[in-house]
This record gives C-alpha cells, sequence and structure tokens, in this order.
C-alpha cells in the first residue's frame, strides 16, 4: 500500500514509519521537515498542515491507499486532510486519546463510554464524530498514556530523573490511583494492523499495555528498570491541595484512575503488545534515557523542594 503519515518524524510517527516500511509499505511523510526521516530514502512532502491552501497544492494531486493522522488535535486540523481524500482512500486512521473519557467510578474505560466535553482532548472526540459522519472509511485509536524511547513527553523521565540522583519520589495522594502505560512500538504494531482489516472501518480501539499498575508501583517499576530494588525507592505522599504550583507541574500523570479496556483490540486486530511495564521501561531507560546522557543533566527539582521541605 501507498501511505502518508501526517508527521512521522517524532515518536509514535517514527515507529510506525519503520514498522510499516518493514511491512513492505511505500510511506510518505508531510511535515515541515525539521527533522530528518526515520527511514533513509522515503519520499517526504514539506509542508505546514495547518495551512489548507498548502495543504491541497501538495497532496491533491497524490494518490494514497491509506492516511494515518498522527497530529491532528482540532478538527480544523483533520477535516481539510479527509475533503482532499474523501472517495479516494481505502483507509484513514486517526489518532486520538483516551483522555477524551468522561472521569467514571466504573472502570476501565471501555469503548462507546461517556467523553468529557470540558476534556483538554475535545478536539480528538469532535474529530472522531466528524469521521463518523464524513463518509469515509475510518478507524480511530484512543492510546492511555504512551511511552518508549524518544518519548517528548516527560512520563517515565519524569520518574528516571530522581531515581538516579537518589532523590525521593513525591507523589500526590495515597499512591493508590492506578494508571496505564502502553509501549510506542506496541502501539505501531497495532496502528499497522488496522491496515486492510474490513472489522476495523468505523471503529474506535483503545490502545495500551495489558495491566494496570498504581502511582507507587509505577515508581517501583521504574526504580528496576534502573537496576534498582523496589525497597530501595524513596516515596513521599503528600496532599497536592496544601500547595500552589502556579504554573509549574509537580506530577506528570493524572489524579486519579486513568486505564482502558484493551480488548476489543486484541479481539479484531490480530494484535498483541510485546512489552510489559518494566521490559518497556528499561528499554526506555537503556536506549533513551541514558543514551540520552539525560542522567548527567542539571534537573529542576525546585517544586519537589517545596513539597519534601513541607514533609519535614
Amino acid at each position: 500500500m501507498r501511505i502518508l503519515i501526517m508527521g512521522g518524524t517524532r515518536f509514535i510517527g517514527v515507529y510506525l514509519t519503520k514498522e510499516l516500511v518493514k511491512q513492505g509499505h511505500e510511506v510518505v511523510l508531510f511535515n515541515r521537515g525539521n527533522k530528518p526521516t526515520p527511514v533513509e530514502g522515503i519520499q517526504q512532502i514539506k509542508g505546514d498542515r495547518t495551512d489548507i491552501s498548502q495543504l491541497k497544492e501538495k497532496l491533491g494531486a497524490e494518490n494514497f491507499d491509506a492516511v494515518f493522522d498522527n497530529n491532528g488535535r482540532e478538527l480544523s486540523d483533520t477535516q481539510p486532510l479527509v475533503e482532499i481524500f474523501k472517495d479516494r482512500i481505502k483507509h484513514f486512521v486517526y489518532v486520538s486519546s483516551a483522555g477524551v473519557y468522561l472521569k467514571s467510578e466504573q472502570m476501565p474505560h471501555i469503548e462507546g463510554d461517556a467523553v468529557d466535553p470540558k476534556s483538554r482532548h475535545k478536539g480528538k472526540f469532535e474529530t472522531e464524530s466528524y469521521l463518523e459522519k464524513a463518509g469515509i472509511p475510518w478507524t480511530s485509536i484512543r492510546p492511555t498514556y504512551i511511552y518508549g524511547p524518544q518519548n517528548y513527553n516527560d512520563l517515565e523521565a519524569w520518574f528516571f530523573d530522581r531515581i538516579v540522583r537518589d532523590r525521593p519520589i513525591p507523589i500526590p495522594g495515597n499512591g493508590l490511583h492506578f494508571t496505564q502505560f502502553g509501549h510506542v512500538q506496541d502501539l505501531a504494531k497495532a496502528m499497522a494492523a488496522i491496515l486492510e482489516n474490513e472489522q476495523a472501518i468505523g471503529q474506535i480501539y483503545n490502545i495500551s499495555g495489558q495491566r494496570y499498575v498504581t502511582f507507587d508501583g509505577l515508581a517501583r517499576a521504574c526504580g528496576m528498570a534502573t537496576g534498582k530494588s523496589p525497597d530501595e525507592i524513596k516515596i513521599v505522599h503528600y496532599d497536592p491541595k496544601q500547595f500552589d504550583f502556579g504554573k509549574q507541574k509537580a506530577f506528570p500523570l493524572r489524579m486519579q484512575h486513568f486505564f482502558a479496556d484493551i480488548h476489543k483490540a486484541l479481539n479484531e486486530l490480530n494484535w498483541q503488545p510485546e512489552y510489559d511495564l518494566i521490559k518497556g521501561l528499561t528499554d526506555s531507560f537503556e536506549n533513551d534515557y541514558l543514551s540520552g546522557k539525560r542522567h548527567q543533566a542539571e534537573i529542576d527539582f525546585s517544586v519537589d523542594d517545596k513539597i519534601l521541605s513541607m514533609d519535614n
């Protein structure tokens, strides 16, 4: 298949590009061209997706079997793309987020659960609603927290920063909130498995790891990935309501239960995650955190110090 990836040079796009090329597809990337392509020799069309006239000019005459929209956040990002390729492609795959779900007393989140109209990801749900009505063969995926080498969000690295420097890990609440991480390589394989799958058309899939983990459990898992014993990890719990952090971020995860059921994807996509949490965190630590020398970088722990000083 000839496949267009919007983006393709950061995190998810890098893994997806490599996976699709490995499977024998012809991959074309559309992005600003600020970063090298993850696979040498593949075609890259340079442009700004927010400029509709540019999109039409550079993509209007191109023919693709499938499109992966990895970086559309608002409906206005994706709608022009759909209008260009409507009736011309076999599959349009959209990367949404499990963050669209409304906070619930019943967990895990399953596809079809209520969405939060005030979510910061509401643009993604609006896009899914548009795709459903647009008359295009579409599939949407809703990852939870994505992790792995090249992650540009401080998730696992936030924990590593403290663990390698033998600092306490400040965790809000009692540390028993459950969350869920999914390795980016597993996500890329699930996305590739959607192609040419008739059952996937018109469907939404939660994609993540198979198990859930508490905040405290995640801290200890990150410690194990660095080679430490879970008993060596010092955790300090605190009440975030006692602090005014301003615009500073004290903790990288939502302070709530946040995890989704992935059985629909397991059953319909012929897909199985390869990474358990420890294996995935070790991959991230060894092949990104250490190799990128972040363990030697200067890290601002001023928010931590504010929390720890009150604890003492």
